[in-house]
């Protein structure tokens, strides 16, 4: 057997390696326009920015779902392993927005004409990570009811249930990643095509904006101003 041999793929499927076959390169590859489809080049930046967006989305909420099921068998060390894990995710998709702002928004014109009525308030991952997560913030209410906390008593007694006080912050976190990707992606659109118009959805930009307030959570983000109203009532003075 020569070496060649000993390290032929030994993978089912298409590909001249086991690297190729095991990630299935061939398809992966073949999800983006050829460069004889494109009316402009930067189809294939959106493309992969959308497309990879996609799949760290998925990695994210499937996370979050399995960290919700761990919660409820109250793993709550393996929830908050895998809820980093899913923040992080979370935070890569954001900072891939940074790429469409290297289109020149004149140009960008010609990739809008070929997108349909496509829209990111069509995309499966958002769809998902919305999903998932009011049962993630009910399995968690679940176990500070079981230890007879309040929200506010996660906080202030936060030694005492460090893992409880740790899951707390890290829905805090989720949250909030979720929100500055919501931010990133209006201003990113705002750059790019203007903020008095209409999205190729029929939706106005604007509209954007005002959904950036919305919250995952927002008891986890009125306990701050309890925490600081508590603050003060022991401390006139802060």
């Amino acid at each position: 057997m020569t070496a060649t041999d000993e390290f032929a793929p030994i993978l089912p499927g298409a590909g001249g390696s086991d690297y190729e076959r095991y990630l299935r390169t061939d398809e992966l590859l073949a999800l983006q326009k050829t460069a004889d489809e494109w009316v402009h080049r930067d189809e294939l930046l959106f493309q992969t920015v959308h497309q990879s967006s996609e799949l760290w989305l998925k990695h994210a909420w499937t996370e979050a779902e399995e960290a919700t099921r761990l919660i409820e068998a109250r793993d709550l060390a393996g929830a908050i392993r895998l809820l980093r894990r899913a923040c992080a995710c979370i935070g890569y998709v954001e900072g891939f927005l940074g790429h469409l702002e290297l289109m020149s928004p004149w140009e960008y014109q010609e990739v809008r004409r070929v997108l349909g009525h496509g829209s990111g308030f069509d995309s499966p991952g958002f769809r998902e990570i919305r999903r998932v997560s009011p049962p993630l913030l009910a399995a968690f209410d679940a176990v500070r009811r079981e230890r007879g906390l309040t929200l506010l008593e996660v906080y202030t007694q936060g030694r005492e249930h460090e893992d409880l006080y740790q899951l707390a912050e890290l829905l805090t976190d989720w949250d909030e990643r979720i929100g500055v990707w919501r931010f990133r992606h209006f201003k990113v659109v705002a750059r790019i095509i203007g903020e008095d118009v209409v999205g190729t959805q029929g939706t106005p930009v604007e509209l954007l904006a005002g959904l950036i307030k919305n919250k995952m959570f927002p008891e986890l983000w009125r306990v701050r101003t309890e925490l600081t109203e508590l603050a003060k009532q022991s401390d006139p003075s802060a």
